[in-house]
């Protein structure tokens, strides 16, 4: 079965499967969503009194979950965009490189949830923002998916246990990125370096000097926060 085709079919499935429910969050509501091979995603969907409205879908950390991104998510939503966080599949990796890439086909499924709700979501407003992994993967289902209009990369690495990102960021092409590392972090700090460089499209770069990685660098610097909001509030209005 084509690529294409198991996209269009994993679709159809998520309008059915997608549930809307009451979540212990009183600021969203959990959902659970069917990626195109059949896997249960969960996320919580933040959204705004004023829609329909932007969209920014955060992709968490491996071993961490979307809770992880409960403060920047209030921040998006007082900015009038609506927040998706969703986990990724596992709290551990794979041990084939290639089921730990198709990890990405969870964020494509988000992105078509997404763009099934014009009501809420402004079509083809649609941002990606991940940390460490879930920068990695955001990466590859932007690069896929051209709706995708703006993401913001925490921590990125141009190689994640057999997962190479480089080649999908100059697919991304002229659509506008903005990576960010801690100056202490220097595998990261050196993939941000790698990956702005000679950059097809507009790249940002924001450095923290907080020694800390992935949605923990947010935690431990309230300004990365500020600048997320105010990237997303560039890219996507």
């Amino acid at each position: 079965m084509s690529r294409l085709r198991r996209r269009a079919l994993g679709v159809g499935v998520l309008g059915i499967v997608c549930a809307f429910v009451s979540g212990a969050h009183t600021a969203g509501r959990a959902v659970t969503f069917r990626a195109a091979d059949g896997r249960i995603s969960t996320g919580l969907f933040m959204e705004v009194n004023n829609r329909p409205a932007p969209a920014v879908i955060l992709v968490t950390m491996l071993g961490r979950s979307k809770d992880d991104w409960q403060g920047l998510a209030q921040r998006l939503v007082e900015a009038n965009i609506n927040a998706f966080a969703i986990d990724i599949p596992a709290l551990s990796l794979p041990a084939d490189s290639r089921a730990l890439l198709a990890w990405h086909e969870d964020i494509l499924a988000a992105v078509a949830l997404l763009a099934s709700r014009p009501a809420d979501v402004r079509p083809g407003f649609v941002g990606l923002a991940g940390a460490s992994l879930g920068a990695n993967l955001a990466v590859i289902a932007a690069a896929s998916d051209a709706s995708v209009r703006s993401m913001a990369l925490i921590s990125p690495s141009i190689e994640y246990r057999g997962v190479h990102i480089d080649a999908s960021l100059r697919r991304y092409g002229a659509r506008p990125a903005l990576l960010i590392a801690s100056l202490h972090d220097p595998y990261a700090a050196r993939s941000v370096r790698e990956l702005a460089r000679d950059a097809p499209g507009p790249r940002e770069v924001r450095w923290s000097s907080v020694p800390a990685h992935g949605t923990s660098l947010l935690s431990g610097d309230p300004d990365l926060v500020r600048s997320l909001v105010e990237w997303f509030q560039q890219t996507l209005e």
